[in-house]
């Protein structure tokens, strides 16, 4: 098993960003601190990557966006 197939203590994978599940949806959200709409927005524009859904939501945050 490498290092990506890990997945966090309560089963979620912590390198791609999931929103088909609503656990998954709920995690990524707490996480990120975000709302379910802006994190179908983010992803939506940016893909999958923790990271870069994290980037999209700060420069909206950053231009008063939300």
């Amino acid at each position: 098993m490498k290092m990506s197939d890990y997945t966090t203590a309560t089963g979620h994978d912590s390198k791609v960003v999931e929103i088909a599940d609503g656990n998954q949806i709920r995690y990524w959200c707490h996480m990120l601190g975000c709302t379910e709409a802006q994190l179908r927005e983010s992803v939506q524009a940016v893909g999958h990557s923790p990271a870069d859904v994290r980037r999209f939501l700060t420069g909206l945050s950053q231009r008063g966006v939300f």
